[in-house]
């Protein structure tokens, strides 16, 4: 079984810098990949509110008998439950769905600038984990204008992490910056670019030289660079070949030549017009 390293955050939280994301796996669906991640060696499992899978993962992680003080979970607040009271709800009900006493690691999802509710739903959050409901807290998609807005209000805690789309086309590299001159962590969501880099040639030829796939390429891309990294998949040799990156480095030349991919070219929504509240 894989041993992942940990990155210690801003709080002294230490969080594997590998673990497992479970968007767009249904709840009936989400048990068994949860599963096969656990016995081959991840120990972070990302789910969030609006994926509509944290009772399936809840019962992977309750079935799997690995103890629970081995594992770091995190969720996500998703935005029609953003403000102060609302998120205070949100986290109980996702406690529930989950079947835990606790979070490893609770996240906005998205900032929603438009409606300007998320330095109240931090405050929220600064008083769960205050209150040791979460042992950290961060966001997910926040730019770097959003991440100096909350100190502006009022927040007293930074945000452990970023969790925001990011990949060799779309490297981040002034938001990775701001996070490292901040104390944030930067995590990766879409590591691999929802697999349209997997036929990139550059990466194919770089992986091949190591005997090794291109989305382990990818994979050791991220982890050279400090990013946290949580790759999807149902798929059970997928998800064992995911977890093993640790056996080889990348020259730093070839980290170059990837990075050199970028286009700053998004997948996803952005951050600062996207404004979305109904289901995910």
């Amino acid at each position: 079984m894989t041993t992942v390293p940990e990155i210690t955050l801003n709080n002294g939280v230490r969080i594997p810098q590998l673990g497992f994301g479970v968007w767009q796996v249904d709840d009936n669906d989400v048990v068994e990949p949860v599963r096969v991640a656990l016995e081959a060696g991840y120990r972070s499992i990302d789910t969030a509110a609006a994926y509509g899978n944290e009772r399936g993962v809840g019962q992977a992680i309750a079935e799997s008998g690995v103890p629970r003080e081995e594992l770091f979970v995190t969720s996500k607040l998703w935005n029609s439950e953003q403000g102060y009271d609302r998120t205070l709800r949100a986290f109980d009900a996702t406690l529930e769905r989950l079947k835990l006493d606790y979070l490893d690691m609770y996240l906005i999802h998205w900032p929603l600038p438009a409606r300007g509710a998320f330095v109240d739903t931090w405050k929220a959050f600064e008083r769960l984990y205050t209150e040791g409901r979460i042992r950290a807290i961060g966001v997910s998609n926040f730019t770097e204008e959003h991440l100096r807005q909350l100190p502006q209000e009022g927040a007293m805690i930074t945000p452990a992490v970023n969790q925001v789309e990011l990949h060799p086309r779309f490297t981040q590299e002034p938001l990775r910056r701001f996070h490292a001159d901040h104390g944030i962590a930067t995590e990766a969501w879409s590591p691999l670019g929802q697999g349209t880099l997997l036929e990139e040639p550059t990466i194919a030829a770089i992986a091949a030289n190591y005997g090794k796939t291109p989305a382990q390429a990818i994979l050791r891309w991220h982890i050279q660079r400090g990013t946290i990294v949580i790759p999807k998949s149902v798929t059970p040799e997928r998800i064992r070949s995911n977890i093993d990156v640790f056996d080889f480095s990348l020259a730093e030349a070839d980290v170059e030549r990837i990075s050199g991919l970028n286009t700053d070219t998004r997948i996803g929504p952005d951050p600062r017009t996207f404004d979305y509240v109904g289901e995910s």
